[in-house]
């Protein structure tokens, strides 16, 4: 993607000593971005949210394997391994929900476990981790242009108007690699040349759709309107929206979908009014040993503070914290929900379009 007439991805190497990520703790303000030299540091990253969504989560603790594995390069093969393995265990531990997160951890320790020595480990660390970046941005990038043939025919149906699409949290190139999820077939319809227009939820607590949904669209010059979480139902309601486009953190093999707290409530809204509800993938987002999505998909409880507390700028042009409940106020934040496969019209994938239940999943990804 660009911005200001540069690209970016949301992740790449300075040298091999050095991660850069975009800080996007500091959008839509300010543009940054931050170096990344210890594992540590990436599981701060990822723990705190200087970085989200699913596929950045995975290639980010990629690379973060690799800066373990440079790390513990000194010392006996045994005492490698161990550390190794110990890092994982740290990376996994930092966002519980997003399985692209274990599966690019996991991948990178089978990987490295086929090198003879440290050296040759540190190797395949580097390589696995560019593999497992430049596969998430060849995913997002296919999958929207399979989700474009889904806009196309709705924009032939009613050609006299843009395609009005909302989607809920962020899932666009910022929570991936490249091109993003949900995003990757309005972008994709955008520079075809079909007219489309984003509604944008903001997306409380954490105001993901408001700060990045948002700065993104605007930098790539989609359409949009900002919308609070609330309003989805009644534009629905009124025949303001054509389709319903999020990602996921985690999809089972059945079809249920794991995504930001909300996601259900929208494909609720959707159902009772006709609208189809597609959640966009990548393979990597499966978690093919878990079935049922309400009853097993770990659910990440978050801070209380994110709730208590809003960040924006104030008249002064500067970045302030406001508190909006008392401290004695109790607080719940759930950070994700689970919309179930029989409310989802379907699954795009890098594969194509697929019914969001396990025949259809097990045709088109054969384990």
């Amino acid at each position: 993607m660009n911005i200001d007439g540069q690209h970016y991805r949301t992740i790449w190497e300075k040298d091999i000593d050095t991660i850069c990520v975009i800080d996007q703790r500091k959008l839509p303000f300010v543009f940054e971005v931050e170096e990344l030299t210890t594992v540590t540091q990436i599981a701060v990253a990822i723990k705190d949210m200087h970085i989200r969504g699913a596929g950045l989560i995975g290639a980010t603790a990629g690379y973060g394997m690799y800066l373990a594995a440079k790390e513990f390069a000194v010392g006996t093969t045994e005492h490698f391994d161990t550390t190794l393995r110990q890092a994982a265990q740290m990376l996994k531990d930092t966002r519980p929900t997003a399985v692209n997160l274990a599966w690019a951890v996991d991948s990178q320790l089978a990987r490295i476990n086929t090198g003879k020595s440290t050296a040759d480990k540190v190797q395949i660390a580097l390589e696995t981790a560019r593999q497992i970046a430049d596969g998430d941005s060849g995913m997002c990038r296919d999958l929207g242009n399979h989700g474009l043939v889904i806009i196309r025919e709705l924009h032939t149906k009613n050609p006299d108007r843009p395609v009005n699409i909302l989607t809920h949290c962020n899932a666009g190139w910022l929570a991936f690699v490249d091109y993003g999820s949900a995003t990757g077939p309005i972008y994709a319809a955008h520079d075809a040349g079909i007219p489309v227009h984003v509604w944008v939820d903001e997306t409380r607590p954490r105001n993901q759709g408001a700060s990045l949904t948002a700065w993104e669209l605007g930098r790539h010059g989609v359409p949009h309107t900002l919308i609070v979480d609330n309003a989805g139902g009644h534009l629905m309601q009124h025949g303001m929206v054509d389709m319903v486009i999020t990602g996921a953190d985690r999809v089972t093999g059945a079809g249920d979908a794991a995504n930001k707290i909300g996601t259900y409530l929208k494909a609720l809204a959707a159902r009772d009014n006709g609208i189809p509800f597609y959640v966009a993938l990548p393979s990597s987002t499966f978690d093919w040993a878990i079935h049922d999505g309400v009853k097993e998909i770990p659910i990440e409880e978050r801070s209380g503070d994110e709730v208590k507390f809003f960040e924006g700028r104030n008249d002064k042009g500067q970045i302030a914290r406001v508190q909006i409940a008392l401290d004695t106020t109790p607080v719940s934040n759930y950070g994700f929900d689970v919309t179930p496969a029989r409310l989802i019209t379907g699954l795009i994938t890098e594969r194509g379009i697929i019914p969001a239940n396990e025949e259809a999943i097990t045709r088109a990804f054969p384990r």
